[in-house]
């Protein structure tokens, strides 16, 4: 079974491409023949949406945990403010 439409096919099959994507795999609708959308099943959705750890921990698993960087600010101050 196909997991790609076309637009105009897309619109006239939409129940079952939300059934494609609940049961099978995300289906992908394309424009011009390039993928614009991906319909996928609310719990792909959610999984998708769930956070992968704290920002710490992200931190913690980084690869450059550990390396000697030298970090500097600027001390340019920007440009001026425009007055109007």
């Amino acid at each position: 079974m196909k997991n790609s439409w076309q637009l105009q096919e897309a619109k006239n099959q939409l129940s079952r491409i939300v059934s494609a994507a609940r049961s099978r795999r995300p289906q992908t609708i394309t424009v011009h023949g390039k993928n614009a959308v991906v319909v996928l099943s609310a719990e792909d959705y959610c999984k998708l949406r769930e956070p992968k750890g704290s920002l710490v921990e992200f931190f913690q698993q980084s690869p450059l945990r550990g390396a000697d960087l030298k970090i500097t600010r600027s001390k340019d101050a920007g440009r001026k403010p425009v007055r109007f």
